[in-house]
């Protein structure tokens, strides 16, 4: 990959591809309550560094980097656990404000860190978890072969569209309500004036 790109950005571009340029292409950001409750969660997950829990061996705020994927961040959670063949391997725990979704998106993420981990390291990281604010519990995720083939996929598109600096239009939907970008990309809006001027030029 010519370029580096945060984690962060794979996320955004599973939820939203205009949202993730918006951000990482022309540099926009905006706050609202749910990117801060977030944020702050991941504060409070990152805080201090190696430690146990239940007896498992716990490292928190762990650098990661793919130069195969073109990615870098911060797992928030990464464990040893025993793994497959009876020997210790890392478990990423990634933090989430929110509930468990359908799309595979956080799922997505998580893998994306592991495969950063493995690449790393050495070693095979067969699964991780997601833990969810609102019902306070985790969720297993298996990096199985059609999550892992997503995650190539995905990061192959995420660079194309950032290396092109293209800005998708907007596709509005219920994804918007909670979006904290939405005043900025305005949905709806350019569909609305391409409208307007097409009637304008009609004779």
């Amino acid at each position: 990959m010519d370029r580096t790109l945060p984690l962060s950005a794979l996320q955004h571009y599973l939820y939203c591809p205009r949202q993730c340029a918006l951000i990482h292409v022309e540099k926009v950001w905006e706050e609202n309550r749910f990117t801060a409750e977030g944020r702050l969660l991941h504060l409070r997950a990152d805080a201090g560094g190696a430690g146990r829990r239940g007896g498992v061996v716990q490292d928190r705020a762990v650098p990661l980097r793919s130069d195969r994927l073109g990615l870098y961040g911060v797992a928030d959670v990464v464990e040893l656990r025993p793994g497959p063949d009876g020997r210790e391997a890392p478990y990423p725990v990634e933090y989430k404000r929110g509930s468990p979704k359908i799309e595979d998106w956080d799922r997505v993420q998580l893998c994306a860190q592991a495969l950063c981990l493995e690449e790393m390291l050495g070693v095979t990281v067969p699964e991780g978890a997601i833990f969810y604010g609102k019902p306070r519990r985790r969720e297993r995720v298996v990096f199985d072969a059609p999550l892992r083939e997503a995650v190539e996929r995905h990061c192959r598109e995420l660079h194309a569209m950032i290396e092109a600096a293209a800005t998708p239009e907007p596709v509005p939907g219920k994804l918007c309500r909670g979006c904290s970008l939405r005043d900025a990309c305005m949905p709806g809006t350019s569909r609305h004036v391409e409208s307007y001027l097409q009637r304008g030029l009609d004779p």
